[in-house]
């Protein structure tokens, strides 16, 4: 194999049908010529190439079965030669024999899954284990079948057109796939109709183009339209695939219909005392389009009649408002008849010659009577009127009328809640106003009156009206100072100054406003201390006319002033003020005997310091109260310390006999009254209560043997009374400050206690000699 190349070949699978292909074989003279030319050393290299058979395998195809050959011209037959298979598939989908070279589809090919696969073919000597040919590449393609059907895509389809569009107006396009191979036959060829749809709509077999079929298809006739498109392939062949899908197809409103009144005549009727704004009521002109097509404008055509009335348009029910524009008199027109037209606010003018955008009704509006109260001549009356007018002095007179055809008479009033004070009184047949109280301008300057009228044959028929009386003013208040002067002079003032600026004030209001005149009172003898300057400005400036004031000489000086107004009469009053001759600071400020306080804060602040002086003594006397409480309290409780009687020997229980047997009741202790005591042994309570004596107790030798001793004697003794009682002995020790309690023989017994002869020894009661609560239990 020196110097010689391998030929390489291509096994391919051919995927078109019918295609036949012969065996490739190496001629033996070309196997001569290679040989001939090998042997004479020549370095011309010598093509070798495998033997090989054409094969067609289709997808889908039934497996196992032989699908071709591999073989190369070295191949003698005698098996020397293992061939080889690799790539994709090989081992799983293609096996190969390795002694014939034959290939063997193993699973079922799918061509939409993968359409073609590469693999490599080598031979090699079985012995040398040295490749007889080198690998080789070729690549196997799958034969497509119509294995699959068409698909729509995109889903779902929904389109809208105009509505009344021409024929062929393009609605929507439908798509399909179809997963064959479109290279091959027809098995992807793909052809569209309609199912449902028709006479409408049709689709161009190859696009799937959905056209219009008719024209002028009505909105409001039909909206909407379902269309049944179905796909299949193979050109629609038998034995094909096919699929179908829903088209959703809308008409689109166009402006195609004018307003059309439902009624030639529409009537209503209103009150003559309905106010200006008031609905009249609703008129409606159908129209078969939507949206904005199918907005309308109304208008009233009778100019003369329709400036009573006006009308609106509802935007959202698109009906027609007739509103009342002008106040209504039943007495002066009784019926409107008004031409009203609906016309479409948008035109489309395509339509113009086949349809009219508007249309006419008449509207009869009648208006009913009403018996409607009196109307006064004026809205406001405005008077004037003298403060100083007399009783019964007429200010002025009101007129009403009623506007109905009866006529009714009419009384008039003054409503009370406007004139409480009753200062004006008014005629109720002729509606003239008198003055009914004196009237004073500084007081009430104006008044503000309500007067009624109401009709004498129905009085809820009522009406107002507002009257303003202004009272005039006339001079009859005298000027005054504008406030309470405290003037003084300095000791060292000078001849010609300024003591005070004194100003005055007037409760009238005259038209031309105040003019004040100030001066001394007219005297044979001049004052030689003081003298007023009229400033003309209503004001005046009182002058020093000497100087050297001293206190020595004199401490305070009266100065009459008079005022004088320019009303008619003039008025005038006098009033005298006092100058207090001062020793003034350098600055010339007077300073002053006291702390001059304003007459408000003073009772404020004294109001102030009586709740403060209030407060602490009740909170004072609530304290000595709780603290002297106390104080006999503790006194009470000590002095009850002191009288409580107390014993040295602790005596626990004693036991009394009601019935033959015995009943104990306890013993307290004096000092420990609040305890309460609880059974124990007898011995511990006798050691215990001992404590408190004089140093005898349980300790001492002495009491100890006494003890044990009675115990003994108790022990033998079966008549002994309970341990809880005592016993009358003759010896209890020595050391007690309170004596022995043994000797009882004195006391005066109970008449009931001769029972006790018959327990043994005489038993006494303690309680009583101890204070023994009487609630205390025994145990």
């Amino acid at each position: 194999m020196d110097n010689c190349s391998v030929l390489h070949v291509l096994l391919m699978i051919s995927i078109m049908p019918g295609w036949l292909g012969g065996d490739f074989i190496i001629s033996k003279k070309q196997h001569e010529i290679r040989s001939s030319k090998i042997s004479r050393g020549s370095h011309l290299r010598v093509r070798r190439g495998w033997i090989w058979s054409q094969i067609f395998v289709e997808e889908e195809d039934p497996t196992p079965r032989k699908i071709g050959q591999l073989k190369s011209d070295y191949d003698t037959g005698d098996f020397t030669i293992k061939y080889i298979l690799s790539g994709e598939g090989a081992g799983e989908i293609f096996k190969i024999d390795e002694y014939t070279g034959d290939i063997y589809l193993s699973q079922r090919l799918d061509r939409e899954l993968k359409p073609f696969y590469i693999l490599q073919a080598q031979a090699i000597n079985r012995s040398s284990k040295q490749p007889v040919e080198p690998e080789s590449e070729f690549i196997i393609k799958v034969q497509d079948i119509n294995d699959n059907a068409p698909e729509f895509i995109n889903e779902p389809y929904v389109s809208s057109i105009p509505e009344m569009c021409p024929t062929g107006t393009t609605v929507i396009q439908v798509t399909a796939t179809d997963a064959d191979d479109p290279m091959f036959g027809s098995n992807a060829k793909l052809i569209y109709s309609i199912l449902e749809g028709e006479p409408y709509f049709s689709v161009e077999p190859k696009t799937g183009i959905i056209v219009t079929s008719l024209p002028n298809m009505d909105r409001e006739a039909r909206e909407t339209y379902l269309v049944v498109v179905q796909v299949k392939d193979m050109l629609g062949l038998t034995g094909g695939y096919s699929a179908t899908t829903t088209v959703t197809i809308s008409l689109m409103d166009v402006n195609d219909n004018g307003p059309t009144f439902q009624h030639n005549l529409y009537t209503f009727a209103i009150s003559e005392s309905a106010p200006v704004g008031t609905t009249v009521g609703r008129i409606m002109a159908d129209d078969g389009d939507v949206g904005l097509n199918a907005k309308m404008n109304y208008s009233l055509e009778d100019l003369e009649e329709s400036s009573t009335f006006t009308i609106q348009t509802d935007p959202d029910t698109q009906e027609g408002i007739v509103i009342l524009a002008q106040p209504l008199d039943y007495e002066s027109k009784r019926r409107f008849v008004i031409a009203v037209e609906a016309i479409n606010e948008n035109i489309d003018t395509r339509f113009l010659s086949a349809y009219e955008f508007h249309d006419r009704t008449t509207l009869k509006i009648t208006v009913t009577n009403v018996d409607e109260p009196p109307i006064f001549y004026e809205t406001l009356y405005v008077w004037k009127v003298l403060e100083s007018a007399q009783i019964g002095t007429q200010v002025g007179t009101v007129y009403a009328k009623d506007t109905d055809t009866t006529n009714n008479p009419i009384r008039y009033s003054i409503s009370k809640s406007s004139d409480t004070r009753q200062m004006f009184r008014i005629d109720p047949s002729n509606g003239t106003v008198y003055v009914a109280s004196l009237l004073d301008r500084e007081t009430a300057a104006w008044y503000n009156l309500t007067i009624n009228a109401r009709e004498i044959s129905d009085e809820q028929l009522c009406s107002s009206v507002s009257l303003h009386i202004t009272v005039l003013d006339i001079n009859d208040n005298m000027p005054i100072l504008s406030q309470d002067y405290q003037p003084y002079v300095c000791e060292d003032t000078q001849a010609g100054e300024l003591i005070e600026l004194i100003s005055a004030t007037d409760a009238d209001d005259p038209v031309d406003g105040h003019h004040f005149y100030f001066s001394m009172i007219p005297d044979k003898h001049i004052n030689p201390n003081f003298t007023i300057r009229d400033n003309q400005d209503n004001t005046a400036s009182i002058l020093a006319r000497r100087s050297t004031f001293t206190q020595h000489d004199r401490t305070q000086y009266h100065l009459p002033v008079v005022i004088r107004d320019s009303g008619s009469p003039t008025l005038s009053s006098t009033t005298t003020l006092t100058i207090r001759v001062c020793a003034c600071q350098p600055t010339g400020h007077c300073p002053s005997d006291g702390v001059e306080v304003s007459p408000d804060i003073s009772m404020q602040i004294l109001l102030g310091l009586s709740l403060c002086l209030i407060t602490l003594a009740v909170m004072s006397t609530l304290m000595l109260t709780v603290r002297r409480y106390k104080t006999l309290w503790q006194d009470k409780m000590a002095t009850q310390e002191l009288e409580t009687v107390e014993f040295s020997e602790k005596i626990l229980s004693f036991a009394i006999p009601e019935t033959e047997s015995s009943q104990t009741v306890p013993l307290r202790h004096p000092r420990r009254r609040e305890r309460k005591l609880c059974r124990e042994e007898v011995t511990t309570s006798i050691r215990m209560s001992l404590r408190h004596s004089h140093l005898i107790g349980p300790e001492d030798i002495v009491f100890q043997q006494f003890i044990m001793d009675r115990l003994a004697e108790a022990d033998e003794d079966l008549d002994v009374p309970p341990f809880d009682c005592l016993h009358t002995y003759a010896f209890e020790g020595t050391g007690s400050v309170t004596g022995s309690l043994s000797s009882l023989e004195s006391a005066t017994f109970d008449p009931c206690m001769s029972q006790t002869h018959d327990v043994g020894q005489h038993l006494l009661r303690l309680s009583p000699w101890l204070g023994a609560a009487a609630d205390e239990t025994s145990f």
